[in-house]
Formats: structure tokens, C-alpha cells, sequence
């Protein structure tokens, strides 16, 4: 199983815990990644502003792992995700506007005819690999542990550009995942299916505090162990600015929130460092010592 791995702006610098245990993750699943250089951004930012450049800079990117005879590619970033897979549902359904795009390829000596498929890891997993397989790969089950899943905006919206993979109002996929681990997950919380008010960090940052403590409270009211996301941005929203939240909400949240290949790497029998525990902002030391992880597991 072999894929192009694509790691967007955000995850080689605000989510390296992510690409960390993202790795690991896949060796031990028997994933092969494969490190395209020439990456770039994958144009998500620039379409508010032109939809052809960030088109344009989407294309390139597949045509880059094509050009390689690579037909998938690995995603980290929900948004990556979405712009990518974006941009083939328009080719595949506008030739026209693939013409077009190829034209500005031209200029990287590039041309793009359409043959990969993108997928978020979280995909790759539940659809690639399937849950039963990972269940049976666990050598560490994270028993005890209760998490709540947090979906994003871009992991399955809009439906018809992923094929319709799983329910956009009513998503199980992650939840699925985590028990697979061996863990509960929290299915039904509310405002689980809420956005982390990232979108509107650069205009209205105060909202966006607002919304992701709204969350972090009733995580807190259920007796969370850890927040478990697929997207750096809401990672940045939910870990980076939980300070924040906790100034405006009056009170303390300390709810770790970790990227769901880390708390699959512990059940894989990872060690916490080795999947990028200590470079998480808020700490799991409660939640590592109440799965006897608190020192090296040959210890404990």
C-alpha cells in the first residue's frame, strides 16, 4: 500500500506530533509513504483571493505525484484534503477547466490527467486498512480511556466531492477508529458536530475563543480524558488557544488534545514519546498514568 505523503503548511510547523505518529503509525500497518520534495501548499489559502491559483497550486501538486506514477496521496490536513480533492471533482467533471489548469502547468513542465485519489488518513485507515484489522494489531488496549472525537469542517464536507464517505451530519468514522484502540469514545456530546471557529480566528479572534471554550467546557462537564482531532488547525484552535479560553471561560480546562494516530500509536505499542507526546502543549500525564504509562511500559 503505497502513497504519496502530503503534509500542507500547518503540520511540519505546529503539528509535528501529528506527522510523527503518523508515520509511525503507517510502518506499523505496512503503509508505504513516500516524500515528494517539490510539494507545496496545497492552494487552500489563495482561493478566497483567485480560485484558479489555488486551483492551479492544487494541480501541480497532484500532477507532482502523478508525474512520480503515484496514484494516491496521504493526507494529514482536513483542509489539504478538501482543496486537493476539490480540484479533482472539478477536473473530473469540467475538462474544460482542466485545459485550462494544464495550460499554467505548462510552465512547470507539468501537465495533470487526472489519475490520483486523495485521502485523509483517518480514510486511509477506516476504508484501507479497516477497523477490524487495526483491532487486531492491538498490543496495547487503551482500556479505561474515555475520549470525544472532534471531526472538523473539511474531513467530510462537502459530501459529494468525497463520494459520499460516511454521514456529514451524523460522522462515526473517527469514533469507530478510536474504539478500535480499545478506548470509549464519547458518541454523542453536545455540539460535537461544531466547528472550531478557526475560520474566523484573523477577523474575529474573540469569537473564535468563545466557540472553542463553549466546547471545552462540555468536554470537561463530561469528564473527557483527551480531545482526539485529524486536523491541525483545530489542534492549534483547541490546544494552542486553550489558555486563552480558559481567561475567558473563568476557569481551567487542561484537556489534552491529541491527534488520533498518537493515541493509535500507544495501542500499536508505541511509547508516548516515540508518537510525539511531549511535544503536545497540554499534557496527558493523567491520562498516561491512568493507562499505566506514566513510565516505560516495562516498568509498569
Amino acid at each position: 500500500m503505497r502513497y504519496a505523503f502530503f503534509l500542507g503548511c500547518s503540520v511540519p510547523t505546529r503539528g509535528l506530533n501529528y506527522e510523527l505518529s503518523a508515520r509511525k503509525v503507517a510502518e506499523k500497518l505496512g503503509i508505504e509513504l513516500v516524500d515528494i520534495p517539490e510539494f507545496s501548499c496545497c492552494g487552500f489559502p489563495i482561493r478566497s483571493v483567485s480560485q484558479k491559483a489555488g486551483f492551479t497550486m492544487a494541480a501541480r501538486n497532484l500532477a507532482l505525484a502523478e508525474k512520480q506514477g503515484l496514484d494516491r496521496i496521504m493526507t494529514l490536513c482536513s483542509a489539504c484534503t478538501e482543496t486537493l480533492q476539490e480540484a479533482n471533482h472539478l477536473f473530473k467533471h469540467n475538462p474544460d477547466f482542466l485545459a485550462e489548469i494544464n495550460g499554467e502547468l505548462k510552465k512547470f513542465g507539468l501537465e495533470y490527467k487526472g489519475t490520483v485519489e486523495v485521502k485523509h488518513i483517518a480514510r486511509v485507515l477506516w476504508e484501507d486498512i479497516g477497523v477490524e484489522e487495526i483491532r487486531k494489531k492491538v498490543v496495547f488496549p487503551l482500556e479505561g480511556a474515555r475520549f470525544a472525537a472532534h471531526y472538523g469542517c473539511h474531513y467530510l464536507k462537502p459530501s459529494e466531492i468525497y463520494d459520499h464517505f460516511d454521514d456529514p451530519e451524523n460522522p462515526t468514522s473517527l469514533d469507530d477508529l478510536i474504539e478500535a484502540t480499545g478506548a470509549e469514545s464519547v458518541r454523542q456530546y453536545p455540539d460535537k458536530d461544531k466547528c472550531c471557529g478557526g475560520a474566523i480566528l484573523g477577523v474575529k479572534e474573540e469569537v473564535t475563543i468563545k466557540i472553542a471554550g463553549s466546547k471545552l467546557k462540555i468536554l470537561k462537564d463530561h469528564d473527557i480524558d483527551a480531545l482526539v482531532l485529524i486536523c491541525p488547525f483545530c489542534s492549534v484552535i483547541y490546544e494552542g488557544n486553550q489558555k486563552k479560553a480558559e481567561k475567558e471561560y473563568e476557569t481551567q480546562f487542561k484537556i489534552p488534545v491529541l491527534y488520533y494516530p498518537q493515541i493509535l500509536g500507544l495501542a500499536l505499542g508505541f511509547e508516548p514519546d516515540e508518537v510525539g507526546f511531549k511535544l503536545n502543549r497540554i499534557k496527558a500525564k493523567k491520562l498516561l498514568e491512568k493507562l499505566g504509562l506514566g513510565k516505560k511500559k516495562t516498568a509498569a
